[in-house]
Order: structure tokens, then C-alpha cells, then sequence
């Protein structure tokens, strides 16, 4: 005989009668096709009305063929309508021949989601070792790389220390200045990381190089400069412009903005085409009225060209200079606290002249004249962008 229970696994739960085409959850529970149908139409939301299991988008329900046949041999033997339930035929070996069946259909279904289960979590492991494996790699390369850029930095670095080594123990201040500048040039190029007081003695020297402009508040009124203060030309026409304390008035004669009143400093001035010239320092009190006697006694520390090709340092007795070749731009190394004032030809790295035991007690003030004679110009050129101010 048929069960009260088994009359009850052939019942929908929303309709509470026998199945009309029999459709499946994702959860394994089985409702009537339109009572389920009716029931998500009417919500938002996706769920068994058996064991609210929610899904997040709408299953697609289609026809449990192993059930339907259950519900047709189940009406055939007792002769019921839907609405009748009576239990005289659970015994019946159809019955228990499809209950098998279905049962080996779900185990069959179930062992085919485990496979895919397992083939689907061997593929993502495959992808992720794979993925990992990459990454190493390229880890690996990189590190290979950056070890070998701190090898070669290693190697510069000790490069230069034995040249900085070298360099501490001579006295040619021109060789100093270049050998100094090149090794900044490779530094800024390399991007290397310079840790402050590494090289001190390097920096000692790499802050000499200063940025000069022309003041044209000292300007000789025949004297045109530059916009950006770092060229002069002697012209015919003499300007009108006030006569104020700081201009000279009888020489064409300019004084630098920028004046040092200790440590040292270095400037590079570009003569190249010019016939005519002074160049050096000043102190801050010179007479710039009338004519001007340059020598030290009277505050100035200068050398001079004259008629193309006579070099002469500005001493008491004018010094005669004897150059092998004809300077294009000279360089203006001044130590103040040594006394020190030295011109050198930076292109033939050569020396010209050094005024020395000099005593600065005021501040100094870089010179130039295009002289009265001379058409052409001079003009201040800063070959090397100063790294460090003083």
C-alpha cells in the first residue's frame, strides 16, 4: 500500500496538490511549473518558497522528465483526479523501478558537476602557478639589473674618489675647477643619489661657480647691456642716464650685481673677436669718477688686452704677459681669505697671472671694460650652470 508520505513527496508545496509538469530548483525542490512561475513573477527576488535558498537571477525551469512519469503511473493505477489522493499502489515495482531510475539520474548529475568542479579548479591552479612563475621572472630580471647598476655606480664612485684624491694635493685651481665640473656633469646625468658631505673637497670647489649679471647702475653711460645682464657693447652714442654715486662717469667701465666678501668664487668671462679689454675684480669703494688708476692700491686686481695682442697685468708697474695663444674666454678664480686673484685661459687650460698676499677687506665686485676704442663687445658668459651658492 501506498504512505501518507510518499502521496506527500508528489505534492506541491504552493498548491498543495499533485504535480502539474514538474519543474526542478538549483536546491532539489520540485513545484508545479505554473505555480512556480507565478509565484517569481510576482517578486522581486529569486527564491525556493520550499527552503528560501536565493538565486541570484532567475533559474531557468524546464520539465523534470524523471518525475513526470511517476505523476502519469501514480494517476493510471488509482484511477484519481488531481484534487483525490489515495494511497493503494506505493507497493506497485514500476513505482520503485523509477525511483531508481531517478535516483541514479542525480547521482549521475552530481558526479558530473564534482568532475567539472575539479577540472575547473585544476585549470584557474595551472593559471595561477603560471601566472606566479611570470612574476619571478621578472622580479628576478629586475633585481639582476638593479644589481648591476649598482656595481657600475660603484665602480664610478671609486673612480672618483681617486681623482678627488689626486685633485686635494695640487695647487692648479683652473685643473681643479674643470676635472670638478666635469664630475658634476656625469653625476646629473647619471641621476646618481649625492649624499651631503661625501666629498667635501668636491663641493668646496663646485660652490665657486657663481651666476654674475651686469649692474647697470654702474654702467658708463656709452655702455648698452644685455637683457639678461650678461653682455656689454661699447656704442658711439653716449646715453643720457643719471649720474649716480655708483656709475663711472670717464672710463666704460661696469661692475657686477653680485659682490663676495669671503670664501672663494669663480666666473668665466667670453673675449673671443675683441681687441681691446679689462677684466677682474674691484673692491666695493673704488672712485669711479674721473680717470681711473686700476691697480690693487686703488682697489683694483685686473688684466688687460690692448691693440689685439698686448697682455698686460694691472700691477703698479704694469706686468707685461707672454700668452702662446690668444684667450677666447678667461676664467676669474679669487680666493679672499688667501689673498688671491688668478686668471686663467679655460680653452688652453692654462695660466695667465695671479696677483697674491693680496688682504680683502671689503666686499668685491667682478669687473669689465669694452674700452672707449673698441666697437665690438664683451660678454659675460657663464659656460657652467652653478650648482651650489655660497
Amino acid at each position: 500500500r501506498i504512505s501518507l508520505s510518499m502521496c506527500h513527496e508528489l505534492k506541491c508545496s504552493i498548491c498543495l496538490d499533485l504535480f502539474t509538469d514538474p519543474v526542478s530548483t538549483p536546491c532539489g525542490h520540485n513545484f508545479c511549473k505554473s505555480c512556480l512561475s507565478q509565484c517569481w513573477n510576482n517578486s522581486q527576488t529569486y527564491r525556493c518558497p520550499f527552503c528560501k535558498a536565493n538565486f541570484r537571477k532567475r533559474p531557468d525551469l524546464k520539465i523534470n522528465t524523471a518525475l513526470r512519469p511517476v505523476l502519469e503511473l501514480f494517476r493510471e493505477k488509482s484511477g484519481l483526479s488531481k484534487s483525490e489522493v489515495l494511497c493503494d499502489f506505493c507497493d506497485d515495482i514500476k513505482m520503485k523501478a523509477l525511483k531508481i531510475k531517478v535516483s541514479a539520474q542525480e547521482k549521475t548529475d552530481s558526479i558530473k558537476l564534482f568532475t567539472d568542479l575539479m577540472r575547473s579548479i585544476e585549470r584557474c591552479q595551472s593559471e595561477l602557478l603560471e601566472m606566479m612563475e611570470q612574476k619571478q621572472k621578472a622580479a628576478e630580471k629586475q633585481a639582476e639589473e638593479l644589481i648591476k647598476e649598482l656595481e657600475q655606480e660603484i665602480t664610478e664612485l671609486k673612480r672618483r674618489d681617486t681623482e678627488l684624491e689626486q685633485l686635494s694635493h695640487t695647487e692648479d685651481h683652473l685643473h681643479i675647477l674643470q676635472v670638478s665640473v666635469l664630475l658634476s656633469a656625469n653625476i646629473t646625468a647619471q641621476h646618481s643619489p649625492y649624499t651631503p658631505g661625501q666629498h667635501l673637497f668636491f663641493i668646496s670647489y663646485l660652490s665657486l661657480l657663481v651666476d654674475v649679471t651686469l649692474d647697470p647702475d654702474t654702467a658708463y653711460p656709452n655702455l648698452v647691456l644685455s637683457d639678461d645682464g650678461k653682455q656689454v657693447t661699447s656704442k658711439d652714442i653716449k646715453h643720457k642716464l643719471p649720474n649716480n654715486p655708483e656709475r663711472f662717469d670717464y672710463c666704460p667701465c661696469v661692475l657686477a650685481h653680485e659682490g663676495f666678501s669671503s670664501g672663494r668664487f669663480y666666473f668665466e668671462v667670453q673675449v673671443k673677436g675683441m681687441t681691446d679689454w679689462d677684466l677682474g675684480v674691484a673692491r666695493e669703494s673704488i672712485n669711479r669718477k674721473g680717470i681711473i688708476t686700476a691697480i690693487p692700491e686703488a682697489g683694483y686686481w685686473i688684466v688687460v688686452l690692448r691693440n689685439g695682442n698686448n697682455y698686460l697685468a694691472g700691477e703698479s708697474s704694469p706686468v707685461p704677459l707672454s700668452l702662446r695663444v690668444k684667450p677666447q674666454v678667461v676664467g676669474v678664480f679669487v680666493d679672499y681669505e688667501e689673498g688671491l686673484v688668478s686668471f686663467y685661459d679655460v680653452e688652453s687650460r692654462s695660466h695667465i697671472f695671479s696677483f697674491t698676499s693680496q688682504s680683502f677687506t671689503e666686499k668685491l665686485f667682478p669687473f669689465f671694460s669694452p674700452c672707449k676704442n673698441e666697437k665690438g663687445k664683451i660678454a659675460f658668459v657663464m659656460l657652467f650652470p652653478p650648482l651650489f651658492h655660497l
